[in-house]
């Protein structure tokens, strides 16, 4: 249920003409009082003998105990309540019911009989509207100071009376809802979004990464947006604000949104606090990618980063997680932005959901998100991804690492109680589980393929392996359908040089498990990751694998009895 403070007005019967009219935007069915303060207010809409004018003059009464210049200017009172589309329709006691708990939790009729005059109009299924006079009968100012946290405190409980749709309460950091009047006017256009939330996503995706003004600027102009600067009369920037081309007022002038009506932290000043600690490219970082290049070193190095800034949230300190959760909502936005087409719809989606989860009152420490920063210029920087080999395989490494880091957000968020944030962060796992199932099907068809054909020898030293480093794992990843493929990255780990016994057990105790789908595809990519060898097993040769061994022959998964045997082997 949402309840919303419209502004207040100081035309009573101009409201009333269109709570009782047809509707200009949606269609207004059966107008009709369902509740009002007295019980016996007239009801324009189903008493042919009473009119909107005696409606009026009842409620503004109050106002005639005043001295003209002691009566408010604006002295109408607005609120709407809506219920979820999914919840049940309710009768009009249900409503009048609703109305009343409304009016005196906001301190509009508090109960004390000498409350605000108000009546609640109903005109569709889902919501009713609730007028008032802001002069009580005793001729007093109501307290209604923070009546839109006050009526938003009320419906939680609404809601769980009513079995209704539960919404997360929140917090104050979350951005602007678009006005009904904006999203009527881009139903009217055929917009399939508004152009506030097609403006804070464009803003959102220009800042990812950048490291200067100029840089913030020169893409916002280069996505196609109108920008206005303002600045002092000194010259000194002060803020911006942004519109879409085709976005047009009555006057057939663009419709500009400041940054902070965008959202909190796309305000100016806000932005400028994440150049704080300067994001440089960093020579080094192409030391772990050999000879991958582009886009998927952009994705092997936002992999690492995601991966250590999952141990940060789950141990450091407040402003420090804060700051590395913000910055994921970078390296979303910039790896939704370079995707390729077959996960572009998920990765946008996942990006657009976390927004929430990057805001709360624990305000960020800037500077500690640094190499997720740096990962989002990377991603920017290296390109759009194929969506085939190296790239779409890191990128499938990518949206592994992603899913553990915002579900690290989510029960972060969720042990500081803040419901929204968690609630994003979920639903952003949601949305990469959904892009990981559209990129990883191909690489990890060719290690599965691998893997079956690994040698008889070479299959069950990897077993052995697995029940060594990870027993309490191992029966459970022998009756994945990815076994094989972990198989494969445990011989192409070892071909490499490494332990592979010791990269398992590394890889499964520095982060839980019990959130992935597929252990054998979290610890597969987790090893590509780890031991530096090529996320798309297609640009491995078999050879140097195969030589290890003189059997050729495929075999099927080892059973229990085999696996233990083989262990028995390694052990004496």
């Amino acid at each position: 249920m949402i309840p919303q403070i419209h502004k207040q007005g100081s035309n009573t019967l101009g409201l009333l003409n269109y709570l009782y009219g047809k509707g200009t935007h949606e269609v207004h069915v059966d107008p009709h009082l369902v509740a009002s303060f007295d019980h016996m207010a007239p009801d324009p809409g189903r008493d042919p003998n009473a009119t909107k004018q005696d409606l009026q003059h009842l409620l503004d009464q109050p106002l005639h105990l005043l001295n003209p210049d002691q009566r408010p200017e604006k002295h109408v009172w607005h609120c709407s309540v809506r219920v979820a589309p999914d919840d049940p329709v309710l009768t009009d006691e249900q409503w009048a019911d609703i109305a009343r708990r409304i009016v005196a939790a906001t301190g509009i009729d508090p109960g004390d009989g000498a409350g605000c005059r108000w009546a609640a109009v109903r005109h569709a299924d889902d919501h009713i509207h609730i007028i008032a006079t802001l002069v009580r009968e005793d001729g007093r100012r109501p307290d209604h100071h923070r009546s839109g946290k006050r009526a938003q405190a009320e419906a939680r409980l609404i809601e769980n009376d009513y079995d209704l749709h539960r919404v997360n309460p929140g917090d104050g950091t979350a951005a602007r809802r678009p006005t009904s009047a904006e999203r009527h006017k881009a139903q009217r256009h055929g917009r399939v979004t508004t152009p506030r939330e097609q403006l804070r996503e464009t803003v959102r995706r220009a800042v990812a990464g950048a490291t200067s003004e100029s840089e913030f600027f020169g893409r916002l102009t280069a996505s196609g947006l109108v920008v206005r600067r303002r600045t002092a009369p000194s010259g000194d920037l002060l803020g911006y604000k942004v519109a879409l081309p085709d976005d047009l007022n009555k006057e057939g002038h663009p419709v500009f949104y400041p940054g902070s009506k965008l959202a909190p932290d796309l305000s100016l000043p806000r932005i400028r606090e994440r150049w704080s600690a300067d994001v440089t490219p960093d020579p080094s970082s192409n030391t772990s990618t050999n000879q991958i290049s582009g886009p998927a070193a952009a994705r092997r190095r936002a992999s690492t980063a995601a991966w250590q800034a999952v141990l940060v949230i789950d141990h450091g300190t407040d402003a420090k997680a804060a700051a590395h959760i913000a910055g994921t909502g970078e390296v979303l936005d910039a790896l939704a932005t370079t995707s390729a087409p077959h996960t572009m719809r998920e990765l946008r989606d996942a990006a657009r959901a976390f927004e929430r989860a990057t805001r709360s009152h624990i305000r960020a420490e800037r500077g500690h998100d640094r190499a997720l920063r740096q990962a989002a210029r990377d991603l920017i920087h290296g390109g759009p991804a194929a969506g085939h080999g190296e790239d779409g395989a890191t990128t499938a490494m990518v949206i592994d690492m992603l899913f553990f880091l915002v579900t690290a957000a989510a029960h972060w968020h969720a042990k500081k109680d803040h419901a929204q944030q968690a609630a994003a962060a979920h639903q952003t796992a949601r949305h990469l589980r959904a892009a990981y199932q559209a990129a990883a099907p191909p690489p990890m068809a060719v290690l599965h393929r691998r893997g079956r054909n690994l040698p008889h020898t070479l299959r069950h030293q990897q077993t052995a392996t697995l029940y060594r480093a990870v027993p309490e794992l191992a029966d459970q990843i022998l009756t994945e359908p990815g076994w094989p493929a972990l198989a494969a990255t445990l011989a192409d780990t070892e071909t490499a040089g490494h332990n592979p016994a010791a990269l398992l057990t590394e890889a499964t105790q520095r982060r839980e498990l019990d959130t992935a789908d597929s252990v054998s595809d979290v610890l597969v990519w987790r090893l590509r990751r780890m031991a530096e060898v090529p996320a798309d097993p297609s640009t491995l040769s078999d050879s140097s694998t195969l030589a290890r061994s003189h059997a050729q022959s495929p075999v099927p998964p080892p059973s229990r009895k085999a696996a233990e045997k083989a262990l028995g082997a390694v052990r004496s």
